[in-house]
């Protein structure tokens, strides 16, 4: 089989990973094109076939489990926001199931109480429990009974 053949179904099998991102089509693509190298330097079908057999399994088997365990790895340094969700705070102006505000990481922050039924007054100590835009909703530290 001419070696533009096997470029062409690499172009195709490409294009089809493009779409479906299953991360199978790409290293069959990558498989037509050691064959289609291997059909450049004049090796014949049948080598030409056991090459992209080999190259398939090779990725099938040995690449693509690795990559779908790193794809599914949550990132290990949270960025912007997210990073806030978990630290303390302090509470600046009285925090309510509607308003307040804290500081927090140096910087003052619109809150509001995690627990609508809360009333945190100035100078408590909080944790952030998520943010939400531009609000942090946070939850006393030392909840007294």
């Amino acid at each position: 089989m001419p070696w533009y053949v096997w470029l062409l179904a690499a172009v195709a099998l490409g294009a089809a990973e493009f779409f479906t991102l299953a991360l199978f089509l790409g290293l069959l693509a990558a498989a037509a094109l050691v064959a289609a190298v291997v059909a450049g330097i004049g090796v014949g079908l049948p080598g030409q076939l056991l090459a992209f057999g080999l190259a398939a399994v090779a990725g099938v088997v040995g690449v693509r489990p690795v990559a779908l365990r790193h794809m599914a790895r949550q990132p290990v340094v949270r960025e912007g926001s997210d990073a806030l969700i978990g630290r303390r705070a302090e509470v600046v102006r009285e925090v309510t199931g509607t308003h307040g505000l804290v500081k927090l990481s140096g910087e003052e922050w619109s809150a509001r109480a995690l627990d609508d039924s809360l009333v945190i007054p100035v100078g408590a100590l909080v944790d952030v429990m998520e943010i939400e835009g531009a609000t942090a909703v946070v939850h006393p530290r030392d909840l007294l009974p």
